[in-house]
């Protein structure tokens, strides 16, 4: 049987997880202790043992501090959840496939941005649904590209590119849909829990009688098949293909 060709956009294939700020050993004397190291260390954190686990307390203690020395630095745990996904989201802007400006179309700036975002959620699947669920900066900007800068850039790309305006806010809801779709279900079959209340404990139940499911019988092997990767990519090249004909008709889909 052929061996599955590498995810290239999984962590082991791009030689290592997303860049992450690193927490550093446990601070000892007087060794520096700053925001930027506290969220490197909440990243990690979550990455080993999930958002549910994460409390002020523990996390100092990954540190080597009490709790109440992290407070200088991050007001409370919502406020630390914040900073985890603005860090996590700028990881954006030290990948080298993505690109801030639209120098190679937008069709090529939106498929490098859609496959940044994607490397974000396969190396940080635990952290994920916080980038999709955190309240935004402003009511009107979607998860999982929620970094106001971003926003802007992919408007940008839009509008020089041709959009009307109308026809780039849908581009960007639609684009915006699609991501986060997509990769809440692609971490969700990797076992990660997307809310505190939807997950059952434990590996799924093996079990079931398929005797009355000849066909899923037939075809289990192709079903259990991962094609995360080949899928993200179809779906993505048939949502360029729409918004491409949305800025030559100059429409809004759905008028």
């Amino acid at each position: 049987m052929r061996r599955p060709e590498p995810d290239p956009d999984s962590p082991e294939a791009r030689g290592g997880a997303a860049a992450v700020l690193p927490a550093g050993p446990p601070v000892t004397g007087r060794a520096p202790l700053d925001r930027r190291r506290i969220l490197g260390a909440a990243i990690e954190f979550i990455d080993r043992n999930g958002l549910s686990a994460l409390t002020m307390r523990r996390l100092g203690a990954s540190l080597g501090v009490e709790a109440m020395a992290l407070y200088r630095y991050v007001p409370g745990r919502e406020q630390l959840l914040d900073g985890v996904v603005e860090t996590v989201i700028d990881e954006l802007y030290g990948d080298p496939d993505v690109h801030v400006r639209a120098a190679g179309g937008w069709q090529d700036f939106l498929q490098r941005l859609a496959h940044g975002v994607r490397r974000i959620a396969l190396a940080h699947p635990e952290v994920f649904p916080l980038v999709a669920t955190r309240p935004p900066a402003a009511p009107w900007v979607r998860p999982p590209l929620r970094s106001l800068r971003w926003v802007e850039s992919l408007l940008t790309a839009l509008i020089d590119s041709g959009f009307s305006a109308d026809a780039a806010v849908a581009a960007y809801r639609a684009y915006s849909s699609f991501l986060l779709g997509h990769l809440l279900l692609e971490v969700s079959q990797k076992g990660v829990q997307i809310s505190p209340e939807d997950a059952p404990e434990g590996v799924p139940d093996t079990g079931t009688d398929l005797s009355q499911y000849p066909l899923v019988v037939e075809l289990e092997d192709l079903l259990s098949q991962d094609e995360s990767a080949a899928e993200f990519e179809e779906a993505l090249e048939n949502l360029l293909g729409r918004l491409e004909a949305v800025r030559r008709e100059g429409r809004v889909p759905g008028e």
